[in-house]
């Protein structure tokens, strides 16, 4: 077979430098920014800048409400993906099952996809309005006086809430795709090897999702990272200030609103290094368990 190639060497590279471009400008030169201004006590009006080394870092590393919020974005990170992956799994193998109005029931699962996250959030504030609120009221017929940005854990919750509906469309397309690939007379031989159901899905379907699942795993908790800002923004905007909050919207909180800017550099510098390790154990550890055909 007659390998593709290009007949110059610049060829390629000319169509690689738009992307490349991009990538420049919006991340690369942002983070050297970043980084540089992570180092200095800046003045929020730019009329100048003090050296401080690390004392941003030692400041963070001091700051118990930091670590407290720290150990927040974990928890939330992990109950975000861990409940968009489980229930976006679940829904694609009953939609993979269903066989009279398949494609309204898929249609239905899948709208949400097209919901903005600020646009999520605001869903959530009527939701768990504190007067009229549906699922406000739900909660408090199984006596549960439910108070968004109010109480914490009350104001957590519904983050975690719309922040798992949100997200929950776009893993369901990744399984019910992954499902729909699986062969027929893979099907047909774990149906004769095991009756069960929940055993094939176990030991059959479940390990031929798993490249589906590992691409989702760090999609999710990007996710959760970073693209739950519009949903906790629209939340917790304007409430008392004792709400839960991010490592990410910590950011825009201190480096906006208190312009704070060379601490806030510092927190994104963090989080930025705390990404790319998750990153790498995640491609080094995890991607070694699975197993691609």
């Amino acid at each position: 077979m007659k390998r593709a190639g290009f007949s110059t060497r610049w060829l390629p590279v000319l169509l690689l430098l738009p992307q490349l471009l991009i990538i420049a400008v919006f991340f690369y030169w942002p983070a050297a920014h970043a980084v540089q201004s992570s180092f200095f006590l800046q003045d929020p009006f730019g009329f100048g800048s003090t050296f401080v080394g690390l004392d941003n870092y030692s400041d963070l590393a001091g700051n118990s409400e930091y670590l407290s919020i720290a150990w927040f974005t974990v928890i939330f990170t992990v109950l975000v993906t861990f409940f968009s992956l489980s229930i976006a799994l679940l829904l694609a193998v009953k939609a993979d099952n269903v066989l009279r109005g398949a494609k309204t029931y898929r249609t239905l699962l899948m709208w949400v996809y097209a919901v903005a996250p600020p646009v999520a959030g605001f869903i959530g504030l009527i939701l768990f309005n504190q007067s009229w609120g549906p699922l406000t009221e739900m909660a408090r017929s199984i006596g549960w006086d439910f108070k968004l940005g109010v109480n914490f854990n009350d104001t957590a919750t519904a983050m975690v809430i719309v922040s798992v509906w949100k997200q929950v469309p776009v893993n369901f397309i990744f399984f019910l795709s992954g499902l729909q690939s699986i062969p027929r007379s893979v099907r047909e031989a774990a149906l004769i090897d095991n009756r069960s159901s929940t055993g094939r899905f176990w030991d059959v379907t479940f390990p031929l999702l798993a490249p589906t699942g590992f691409f989702l795993l760090i999609i999710n908790i990007t996710y959760a990272l970073f693209d739950t800002f519009g949903v906790i923004d629209t939340m917790v905007k304007g409430e008392p200030g004792n709400n839960p909050m991010t490592l990410v919207y910590k950011v825009y909180v201190d480096g906006f609103r208190g312009n704070d800017l060379g601490g806030s550099s510092a927190q994104s510098v963090v989080l930025m290094v705390l990404v790319l390790a998750l990153t790498v154990f995640q491609f080094r550890l995890v991607e070694r368990r699975i197993h691609y055909t």
